[in-house]
C-alpha cells in the first residue's frame, strides 16, 4: 500500500485492526491453552471494535487534516506490512501473546507520535492526539484485561 497522506495512514491501521482481528480470531479455536484462546477471543473483538472507530475517523475525519501528507516519516521509517497468518497465535501463550500485540500496537503509537510532532494544522494535530490517545489507552486496557486472565 501507499502511504502518502494522513488518510493513508488511517486506511493502513483500520486494516491492520482488521486483518489482526481476523488472526486472532481465526487463532483461537486452533491454541490447546484455555488461557490463551479466552485472551485471544478477547483480543480479536477488541481489534474490531478498534477497526470501528478508526473507520469512523477516516470516514467523517476533516478533510484538511485527512490530506495532509506524511510519506517523509513512511520514506524514514517504513511500515512495517502485516504478517500473514499461518495461525501463529495457536502456538503461543498468554504472555506470549500478549508480548505479540503489545509491539505490534506499539508501531502504530511511535506512528502517531512521531506524526502528531511533526503536525503543523491543528485540526491535523487534534486528529492525531485523538488516534495516540485512542491507541495507548486500548492497548492498556487489553494489557490490563490479559493480565485478569491470567488472575483466574
Amino acid at each position: 500500500m501507499q502511504i502518502e497522506t494522513l488518510k493513508d495512514v488511517l486506511h493502513w491501521t483500520k486494516e491492520f485492526h482488521q486483518q489482526l482481528s481476523r488472526c486472532l480470531s481465526h487463532c483461537a479455536d486452533k491454541n490447546t491453552d484455555e488461557r490463551a484462546r479466552m485472551i485471544l477471543a478477547y483480543l480479536s473483538e477488541q481489534e474490531k471494535s478498534l477497526t470501528k472507530v478508526v473507520n469512523s475517523f477516516e470516514t467523517s475525519g476533516d478533510e484538511h487534516a485527512l490530506n495532509t501528507w506524511c510519506y517523509e516519516y513512511v520514506n524514514k521509517q517504513p511500515i512495517v506490512q502485516h504478517v500473514h497468518c499461518d495461525a501463529p497465535f495457536a502456538n503461543l501463550d498468554a504472555t506470549q501473546i500478549m508480548e505479540v500485540i503489545v509491539d505490534q500496537h506499539q508501531q502504530v503509537i511511535e506512528l502517531y507520535r512521531y506524526l502528531a510532532s511533526r503536525a503543523d494544522i491543528p485540526s491535523t494535530q487534534e486528529m492525531l492526539a485523538s488516534l495516540l490517545s485512542l491507541e495507548e489507552h486500548e492497548m492498556m486496557r487489553m494489557v490490563h484485561s490479559a493480565n485478569r486472565f491470567r488472575d483466574m
